[in-house]
């Protein structure tokens, strides 16, 4: 199989990038080095935070939650958006902190946050985002997959595939090659709008629930 790798001829796509991941919140400053495409910090969810997940999940199929939260007026703003949440003080206190950090570390007023129930893979093919960077934690349920960088075979991406399943065309060589995050993982995925990661963004795709299970997804965006 052909790569796409870094030539002489091809100097624009970057030779390396590569995942960093740690237990310590510290780990999602490395997003800011340019050989980095996706900081991981292994969340370690507490058992209140597990409980109301748990209880969220079997009261809904349905929450497709979407507000504009600032590190001040997350919670009254999750509250207002889902009377399910009024009684789920940790995962809405999570949530907040969340918001929190991610507004420091970008410097940003507020953020996008999509809080959705998946009974299904939202983006089953492995893709690129055409965003600068955004924050995704699946809280219950199986967490998303991604391919290291120097294992994708980027000819593959969006129409490359020529419709054929991942499996199929070609993206990566063997099933080893996919990672998976870990429930309560926050990851910040650097996508291709981001100055300078053009050719570098993570490649990544939702897994696909068993049947009868559920997850449910955080992410966090840029918004003006």
């Amino acid at each position: 199989m052909t790569r796409a790798l870094a030539t002489s001829e091809n100097p624009e796509i970057p030779a390396n990038r590569y995942a960093a991941i740690s237990s310590e919140p510290s780990i999602l400053t490395d997003i800011y080095r340019e050989e980095i495409n996706l900081s991981v910090w292994q969340c370690a969810l507490t058992q209140a935070l597990n409980s109301e997940v748990t209880d969220l999940l079997n009261a809904t199929s349905e929450l497709q939650l979407s507000i504009a939260a600032t590190p001040e007026q997350t919670i009254d703003g999750l509250h207002a958006a889902s009377a399910l949440l009024v009684d789920k003080p940790a995962l809405s206190e999570h949530l907040a902190m969340l918001v929190d950090m991610f507004c420091t570390l970008f410097e940003l007023k507020r953020a996008g946050l999509r809080l959705t129930v998946l009974n299904k893979a939202m983006c089953p093919k492995f893709h690129v985002d055409h965003i600068p960077c955004r924050l995704v934690s699946t809280l219950g349920g199986v967490a998303s997959q991604w391919l290291p960088h120097n294992k994708v075979d980027r000819s593959k991406l969006g129409l490359g595939s020529k419709g054929k399943q991942d499996h199929e065309s070609g993206i990566y060589t063997c099933q080893s090659d996919i990672q998976q995050l870990n429930t309560g993982d926050v990851a910040l995925l650097k996508g291709s709008g981001w100055l300078g990661n053009e050719e570098g963004a993570l490649v990544h795709r939702s897994p696909s629930p068993a049947a009868g299970e559920t997850r449910l997804l955080l992410t966090l965006d840029f918004i003006d």
